[in-house]
């Protein structure tokens, strides 16, 4: 099994970290050949417009969306979610759209507001949930699971071979989420 990370800008090293630290191999996703052999991806957190934009520019955005689409098992976090998602709150930008929520981005404030909390994933109880200028998701269609929720908001899901976090599970020592995303792939 092989496992790619999107690698064009954001906090892909973590991912690989924790990928490699559950012993499955874990390439670096740079260009479309990258793309070849994978079983899985995950979308890393960073800024989803930039990642967005270098995904057009490497024409990898059309193949990764197919990917997808026919079911290649998927993770995501913070922008990976906004990546995925059908729809941005007061934004008509789309960029995989496979994933039928609507985001708010930077939903709760500035890098200052960023915060820490143990919650129900689930699946999983006391999960540590980190919180880095995220977003939330305020609305899913049909068929879209909801995983979690903080104060209401909506901060985990699951849509077929999918699923997205507003939070950063890499960034803690608990690897359940990583370890049930590789049981899907």
């Amino acid at each position: 099994m092989k496992i790619g990370v999107l690698a064009v800008q954001g906090a892909f090293i973590e991912q690989k970290d924790m990928i490699q630290k559950l012993g499955v191999e874990c390439v670096e996703l740079r260009q479309k050949s990258d793309l070849s052999g994978i079983s899985g991806i995950i979308f890393p957190g960073g800024e989803s417009t930039v990642q967005g934009s270098l995904l057009r520019q490497l024409d990898m955005l059309e193949p990764l969306k197919e990917m997808i689409s026919d079911g290649l098992p998927t993770l995501a976090t913070c922008a990976g979610l906004i990546l995925l998602a059908k729809n941005i709150e007061h934004d008509h930008t789309v960029h995989l759209g496979t994933l039928p929520v609507t985001v708010k981005r930077n939903a709760y404030g500035r890098q200052l507001s960023s915060f820490c909390t143990d919650s129900s994933i689930k699946g999983f109880s006391n999960f540590p949930m980190i919180f880095i200028r995220a977003p939330y998701i305020t609305d899913v269609e049909d068929n879209v699971e909801i995983l979690s929720r903080i104060d209401q908001h909506i901060v985990a899901v699951q849509y077929k071979n999918q699923i997205a976090l507003s939070f950063h599970p890499e960034l803690s020592k608990d690897t359940r989420i990583h370890q049930s995303f590789l049981q899907m792939c």
